[in-house]
């Protein structure tokens, strides 16, 4: 099946996986003082995997897997693997109630901006030795799956937000897509002229998602929501002002409304000119193609970087991981199932079978990935982009910050009254990074 096309047909699974972007389900009590058990000594060999394997997967992804399964099965006809699908929403929550009971899987997936709350829970074991090879994985997703100095999983999939623009007006107006700040202006004015209601689509929401937008924006500007070593909310600085009344001013400006698109509305709201631009991820473009049909995204569809900041462009990092719990039961079988999964040829082909973009950088080299020029862009985007705050505190911070945002974009308070606000706020709710 074609990959954009699938992507397209799993609609609802990624609107749960970019709202796990915006959340970070509290799981652990601050970080453990020991890496638990002695995982990364071990070698594992090239022996067949043999026994059962407990294997944990949310959503869409568990549905898909059995199937796909089946050529290391083959591999390996000594291994029983049984998948357990768990809603997106309760995986998190599932997970740690596993953890608490002492009755857990052999391996999990865990999403890349929820599982700092899942490693600090401890319960997971480190990477063996020699399993793979850090310097094959996109350098910002190896980043995510450290834990107490060490790497507690590894990367499974990945993917970076773009800036999805309708070229026709564009074109016709005279302008190329916005590349800073100050171009937004410029480009919005001129494809309303063509139009268009609004230039800019941001997350109007109001929650956790436009607190995650808001980030972006604020690394863009070379600030920070965090102190670098977690235990702080920094959201009361010059930067993340210049960011929230960068943000704002879209709004204020009339480039932006603040009443939309939601998340659910980006395709009908860019389809019919309410929006000419969106920051977005790689399913985008499959979403317009099953709404609009085929031919639609060529003639009117162009991707960008994220307009840059004072500090660059960046945008949100997603994607997820596999991690093998220290108490499984056949932890090396399931380490056996990782490393097969990690490797380039496995990592294609479950993008040609499901849509999720590699980890691993060499897996962008096949012809089904480096053909697309739709994914050229967010291959660029990749190691500029970063995640939200990797704590559990952000899951309460977020939805504050999202809320109070709005009184900027109404214009009911300034943006340095709300960002002090928000830190008086933010200041009663504990990182959980001690």
């Amino acid at each position: 099946m074609n990959a954009l096309r699938s992507r397209a047909t799993r609609r609802t699974l990624l609107v749960t996986g970019a709202a796990l972007t915006a959340a970070i389900v509290l799981a652990g009590c601050g970080r453990a003082s020991e890496t638990g058990g002695t995982s990364a000594t071990v070698t594992i060999d090239d022996e067949p995997a043999t026994g059962t394997i407990e294997f944990w997967a949310g959503g869409a992804d568990g549905e898909a897997l059995p199937d796909f399964l089946a050529e290391f099965q083959e591999e390996n006809p000594d291994v029983e693997i049984n998948v357990t699908t768990i809603p997106e929403g309760d995986n998190d929550a599932k997970l740690s109630a596993a953890i608490a009971a002492g009755n857990v899987p052999d391996m999990v997936y865990l999403y890349s901006q929820t599982q700092a709350a899942m490693l600090d829970t401890g319960a997971f074991a480190e990477v063996p030795d020699g399993l793979v090879e850090s310097a094959d994985f996109f350098s910002s997703m190896w980043d995510t799956v450290q834990y107490d100095g060490a790497a507690h999983a590894v990367p499974w999939y990945t993917y970076a937000q773009a800036l999805y623009y309708r070229k026709d007006l564009a074109a016709a107006a005279g302008v190329e897509a916005p590349e800073t700040w100050e171009d937004y202006a410029t480009f919005s004015e001129a494809v309303q002229d063509q139009g268009a209601t609004f230039g800019v689509g941001l997350s109007a929401e109001w929650d956790g998602y436009t607190a995650q937008q808001f980030n972006d924006f604020v690394r863009q500007a070379g600030g920070s929501l965090i102190s670098d070593d977690l235990t702080e909310w920094t959201i009361d600085t010059p930067e993340n002002l210049e960011a929230l009344e960068t943000y704002a001013g879209l709004v204020t400006d009339g480039y932006a409304s603040p009443d939309g698109p939601s998340f659910l509305d980006t395709v009908s709201w860019f389809t019919s000119g309410e929006i000419a631009s969106y920051i977005n991820g790689p399913w985008f473009p499959g979403w317009l193609e099953e709404a609009n049909g085929e031919g639609w995204n060529e003639d009117n569809l162009g991707i960008a970087l994220v307009p840059a900041g004072p500090a660059g462009t960046t945008s949100a990092l997603g994607g997820g991981s596999l991690a093998v719990l220290e108490d499984g039961k056949n932890t090396e079988a399931a380490w056996k199932l990782v490393r097969w999964l990690s490797e380039p040829d496995t990592q294609v082909a479950w993008y040609e079978t499901f849509g999720n973009l590699p980890a691993v950088e060499a897996a962008w080299d096949a012809p089904a990935i480096a053909d697309d020029p739709l994914l050229d862009v967010i291959k660029e985007a990749i190691p500029l982009a970063g995640s939200v705050p990797a704590v559990p505190g952000w899951s309460e911070v977020s939805a504050m910050l999202g809320a109070e945002m709005e009184r900027v974009a109404r214009g009911q308070a300034t943006a340095a009254e709300v960002l002090a606000a928000a830190q008086a706020k933010a200041d009663e709710i504990p990182t959980g990074v001690e």
